[in-house]
Protein backbone atom coordinates (compact mmCIF):
# COMPACT_ATOMS: atom_id res chain seq x y z
CA UNK A 1 0.00 0.00 0.00
CA UNK A 2 0.74 3.85 0.07
CA UNK A 3 1.56 4.34 -3.51
CA UNK A 4 1.58 7.90 -4.92
CA UNK A 5 -1.17 9.81 -3.83
CA UNK A 6 -2.95 10.59 -6.34
CA UNK A 7 -3.93 7.24 -6.63
CA UNK A 8 -7.55 6.86 -5.65
CA UNK A 9 -7.80 4.34 -2.73
CA UNK A 10 -10.79 2.89 -4.35
CA UNK A 11 -11.47 3.12 -8.49
CA UNK A 12 -14.37 1.63 -10.17
CA UNK A 13 -14.66 1.60 -14.02
CA UNK A 14 -17.62 0.91 -15.96
CA UNK A 15 -18.63 -2.04 -13.15
CA UNK A 16 -21.81 -3.91 -14.66
CA UNK A 17 -23.60 -6.60 -12.29
CA UNK A 18 -26.38 -8.18 -13.50
CA UNK A 19 -28.72 -11.18 -11.67
CA UNK A 20 -30.32 -12.82 -14.45
CA UNK A 21 -32.46 -10.31 -16.61
CA UNK A 22 -32.34 -7.79 -13.74
CA UNK A 23 -29.54 -5.46 -14.44
CA UNK A 24 -28.47 -4.16 -10.87
CA UNK A 25 -24.88 -1.86 -11.71
CA UNK A 26 -25.48 -0.66 -15.17
CA UNK A 27 -21.73 0.71 -15.59
CA UNK A 28 -20.67 2.31 -12.43
CA UNK A 29 -17.84 4.93 -12.76
CA UNK A 30 -16.22 6.52 -9.24
CA UNK A 31 -13.17 7.29 -7.59
CA UNK A 32 -12.85 7.71 -3.48
CA UNK A 33 -9.38 9.79 -3.19
CA UNK A 34 -7.31 8.74 0.02
CA UNK A 35 -8.51 9.57 3.75
CA UNK A 36 -12.11 11.05 1.81
CA UNK A 37 -15.73 10.26 3.47
CA UNK A 38 -17.81 9.52 0.25
CA UNK A 39 -21.55 8.52 1.03
CA UNK A 40 -23.45 6.72 -1.39
CA UNK A 41 -27.19 7.35 -1.78
CA UNK A 42 -30.08 5.99 -3.88
CA UNK A 43 -32.70 4.50 -3.07
CA UNK A 44 -33.84 0.56 -1.82
CA UNK A 45 -33.05 -1.48 -4.69
CA UNK A 46 -30.53 1.11 -6.52
CA UNK A 47 -27.34 -1.63 -6.08
CA UNK A 48 -25.83 0.50 -3.13
CA UNK A 49 -25.11 -3.29 -1.70
CA UNK A 50 -24.23 -5.05 -4.91
CA UNK A 51 -21.62 -2.04 -5.42
CA UNK A 52 -20.41 -2.51 -1.72
CA UNK A 53 -20.06 -6.00 -2.06
CA UNK A 54 -18.44 -5.99 -5.60
CA UNK A 55 -15.28 -3.22 -4.05
CA UNK A 56 -15.05 -6.03 -0.65
CA UNK A 57 -14.37 -8.99 -3.51
CA UNK A 58 -17.86 -10.76 -1.99
CA UNK A 59 -19.24 -10.50 -5.70
CA UNK A 60 -17.71 -10.69 -8.59
CA UNK A 61 -18.98 -7.72 -11.64
CA UNK A 62 -20.06 -9.23 -15.12
CA UNK A 63 -17.44 -6.87 -16.30
CA UNK A 64 -15.35 -3.45 -15.11
CA UNK A 65 -12.57 -2.75 -13.33
CA UNK A 66 -12.09 -2.28 -9.66
CA UNK A 67 -9.19 -1.25 -8.23
CA UNK A 68 -7.95 -0.78 -4.21
CA UNK A 69 -4.81 1.50 -4.02
CA UNK A 70 -3.98 0.97 -7.37
CA UNK A 71 -3.90 -2.73 -7.26
CA UNK A 72 -6.85 -4.72 -9.23
CA UNK A 73 -9.32 -6.36 -7.31
CA UNK A 74 -11.34 -7.81 -10.01
CA UNK A 75 -10.04 -10.98 -11.49
CA UNK A 76 -7.29 -11.11 -8.69
CA UNK A 77 -6.18 -14.63 -7.27
CA UNK A 78 -8.05 -15.31 -3.88
CA UNK A 79 -5.00 -15.07 -2.35
CA UNK A 80 -4.76 -11.08 -3.22
CA UNK A 81 -7.86 -10.65 -2.55
CA UNK A 82 -7.54 -11.41 0.73
CA UNK A 83 -4.40 -9.40 1.03
CA UNK A 84 -6.08 -6.70 -0.09
CA UNK A 85 -9.60 -7.03 1.75
CA UNK A 86 -6.82 -7.23 5.04
CA UNK A 87 -7.20 -3.18 5.09
CA UNK A 88 -10.69 -3.03 5.11
CA UNK A 89 -12.91 -2.39 8.13
CA UNK A 90 -16.79 -2.86 7.92
CA UNK A 91 -19.76 -1.99 10.08
CA UNK A 92 -22.62 -4.18 8.70
CA UNK A 93 -25.98 -2.96 8.98
CA UNK A 94 -27.81 -5.37 11.97
CA UNK A 95 -24.14 -4.78 13.27
CA UNK A 96 -23.58 -8.37 12.96
CA UNK A 97 -22.03 -9.60 16.18
CA UNK A 98 -21.63 -13.26 17.25
CA UNK A 99 -24.23 -13.44 20.03
CA UNK A 100 -22.54 -16.66 21.08
CA UNK A 101 -19.31 -14.96 22.32
CA UNK A 102 -18.55 -12.13 25.06
CA UNK A 103 -18.09 -8.49 23.66
CA UNK A 104 -14.72 -8.34 23.97
CA UNK A 105 -14.01 -11.58 21.88
CA UNK A 106 -16.24 -9.99 19.20
CA UNK A 107 -14.31 -6.54 18.99
CA UNK A 108 -10.75 -8.95 18.44
CA UNK A 109 -12.38 -11.80 16.51
CA UNK A 110 -10.52 -10.57 12.81
CA UNK A 111 -7.37 -9.79 15.18
CA UNK A 112 -7.19 -13.50 16.14
CA UNK A 113 -9.16 -14.86 13.00
CA UNK A 114 -11.20 -16.50 15.67
CA UNK A 115 -9.15 -18.38 17.19
CA UNK A 116 -8.77 -16.90 20.43
CA UNK A 117 -5.28 -15.89 21.04
CA UNK A 118 -3.81 -14.54 24.20
CA UNK A 119 -7.01 -14.33 26.04
CA UNK A 120 -5.54 -11.59 28.55
CA UNK A 121 -4.00 -9.06 26.16
CA UNK A 122 -6.59 -9.79 24.05
CA UNK A 123 -9.29 -8.91 26.64
CA UNK A 124 -7.04 -5.35 27.13
CA UNK A 125 -7.21 -4.62 24.01
CA UNK A 126 -10.78 -4.63 23.37
CA UNK A 127 -11.29 -2.18 26.56
CA UNK A 128 -9.33 0.00 24.87
CA UNK A 129 -11.16 0.38 21.44
CA UNK A 130 -14.49 0.01 23.37
CA UNK A 131 -13.24 2.90 25.26
CA UNK A 132 -12.63 4.70 21.88
CA UNK A 133 -16.37 4.55 20.73
CA UNK A 134 -17.49 5.44 24.59
CA UNK A 135 -18.51 2.14 25.82
CA UNK A 136 -16.81 1.31 29.32
CA UNK A 137 -15.25 -2.49 30.54
CA UNK A 138 -18.43 -3.47 32.24
CA UNK A 139 -19.54 -4.60 28.69
CA UNK A 140 -16.51 -6.79 28.16
CA UNK A 141 -18.00 -10.00 29.41
CA UNK A 142 -21.80 -9.74 28.31
CA UNK A 143 -23.29 -11.12 25.19
CA UNK A 144 -24.20 -8.97 22.48
CA UNK A 145 -27.96 -9.79 23.08
CA UNK A 146 -28.14 -7.76 26.39
CA UNK A 147 -26.48 -4.62 24.92
CA UNK A 148 -28.79 -1.64 23.25
CA UNK A 149 -29.30 -1.37 19.92
CA UNK A 150 -26.95 1.69 20.00
CA UNK A 151 -24.23 0.15 22.04
CA UNK A 152 -24.66 -2.80 19.76
CA UNK A 153 -23.79 0.05 16.83
CA UNK A 154 -20.73 0.91 18.96
CA UNK A 155 -19.48 -2.62 19.68
CA UNK A 156 -19.67 -3.25 16.10
CA UNK A 157 -17.63 0.01 15.51
CA UNK A 158 -14.76 -0.62 17.50
CA UNK A 159 -14.73 -4.34 15.90
CA UNK A 160 -14.24 -2.42 12.03
CA UNK A 161 -11.56 -0.42 14.01
CA UNK A 162 -9.35 -3.28 15.55
CA UNK A 163 -7.34 -4.11 12.91
CA UNK A 164 -6.38 -0.40 11.98
CA UNK A 165 -7.84 -0.47 8.48
CA UNK A 166 -7.74 2.06 5.81
CA UNK A 167 -10.76 1.53 4.48
CA UNK A 168 -13.62 1.70 6.47
CA UNK A 169 -17.42 0.78 4.99
CA UNK A 170 -20.16 1.43 6.83
CA UNK A 171 -23.63 -0.45 5.55
CA UNK A 172 -26.69 1.82 6.42
CA UNK A 173 -24.79 2.67 10.05
CA UNK A 174 -27.85 4.33 11.74
CA UNK A 175 -30.75 1.92 10.97
CA UNK A 176 -33.02 1.56 13.49
CA UNK A 177 -31.92 4.16 15.88
CA UNK A 178 -34.03 6.96 17.61
CA UNK A 179 -32.27 10.48 16.29
CA UNK A 180 -30.26 11.17 19.15
CA UNK A 181 -27.96 8.14 18.76
CA UNK A 182 -28.43 7.96 14.91
CA UNK A 183 -26.38 11.67 15.90
CA UNK A 184 -23.96 10.11 18.09
CA UNK A 185 -23.05 7.27 15.69
CA UNK A 186 -22.48 9.82 13.49
CA UNK A 187 -20.28 12.21 15.82
CA UNK A 188 -18.25 8.78 16.22
CA UNK A 189 -17.81 7.85 13.17
CA UNK A 190 -16.83 11.51 12.00
CA UNK A 191 -14.09 11.50 15.15
CA UNK A 192 -12.94 7.82 14.42
CA UNK A 193 -12.52 8.29 10.84
CA UNK A 194 -10.27 11.46 11.39
CA UNK A 195 -8.40 10.07 14.06
CA UNK A 196 -7.31 7.27 11.90
CA UNK A 197 -6.69 8.94 8.80
CA UNK A 198 -9.06 6.47 7.34
CA UNK A 199 -10.64 6.16 4.04
CA UNK A 200 -14.66 6.14 4.30
CA UNK A 201 -17.64 4.64 2.14
CA UNK A 202 -20.43 5.00 3.59
CA UNK A 203 -24.03 3.36 2.45
CA UNK A 204 -27.47 4.97 3.48
CA UNK A 205 -30.36 6.95 2.59
CA UNK A 206 -30.55 9.01 6.03
CA UNK A 207 -30.13 12.76 4.59
CA UNK A 208 -28.53 13.86 7.75
CA UNK A 209 -26.00 11.04 8.30
CA UNK A 210 -24.75 11.86 4.58
CA UNK A 211 -24.24 15.69 5.39
CA UNK A 212 -22.85 15.00 8.81
CA UNK A 213 -20.42 12.26 7.82
CA UNK A 214 -19.33 12.83 4.31
CA UNK A 215 -17.15 14.78 2.22
CA UNK A 216 -18.57 13.77 -0.89
CA UNK A 217 -21.81 12.51 -1.79
CA UNK A 218 -22.53 9.70 -5.06
CA UNK A 219 -26.07 9.42 -6.02
CA UNK A 220 -26.93 5.66 -7.43
CA UNK A 221 -29.64 5.55 -9.64
CA UNK A 222 -30.83 2.91 -12.14
CA UNK A 223 -27.38 1.36 -11.87
CA UNK A 224 -25.63 4.35 -12.62
CA UNK A 225 -24.16 7.43 -10.60
CA UNK A 226 -26.08 10.35 -11.34
CA UNK A 227 -24.06 12.77 -9.72
CA UNK A 228 -21.01 13.32 -7.43
CA UNK A 229 -20.42 15.93 -5.30
CA UNK A 230 -19.25 17.68 -2.49
CA UNK A 231 -22.29 17.02 0.52
CA UNK A 232 -22.43 20.70 0.75
CA UNK A 233 -23.57 20.60 -2.87
CA UNK A 234 -26.65 18.20 -2.38
CA UNK A 235 -29.44 21.21 -2.15
CA UNK A 236 -27.99 22.81 -5.08
CA UNK A 237 -27.02 19.66 -6.98
CA UNK A 238 -28.85 20.97 -10.12
CA UNK A 239 -30.00 17.56 -10.48
CA UNK A 240 -33.84 16.54 -10.95
CA UNK A 241 -33.50 12.97 -9.17
CA UNK A 242 -31.01 13.97 -6.82
CA UNK A 243 -33.55 17.01 -5.78
CA UNK A 244 -36.51 14.38 -5.56
CA UNK A 245 -34.61 12.44 -3.18
CA UNK A 246 -33.20 14.90 -0.80
CA UNK A 247 -37.01 16.59 -0.88
CA UNK A 248 -38.26 13.30 -0.47
CA UNK A 249 -36.59 12.37 2.50
CA UNK A 250 -36.69 15.98 4.54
Amino acid sequence: MGQHNETPMIELIDVYKSFGPKKVLDGVNLKVRRGESLTVMGGSGTGKSVMLKCILGLLKPDSGRIFIDGEEMTGASGRDQQRLRAHFGMLFQGGALFDSLPIWRNVTFALTNGRGGHAREMRDKAAMLLERVGLGPEVLDLRPSSLSGGMQKRAALARAIAHQPDVLFFDEPTTGLDPVLAGRINRLIVQLVKEMGATAVTITHDLHSARTISDRVAMLHQGKVIWDGPASALDESGNEIVDDFVKGLE
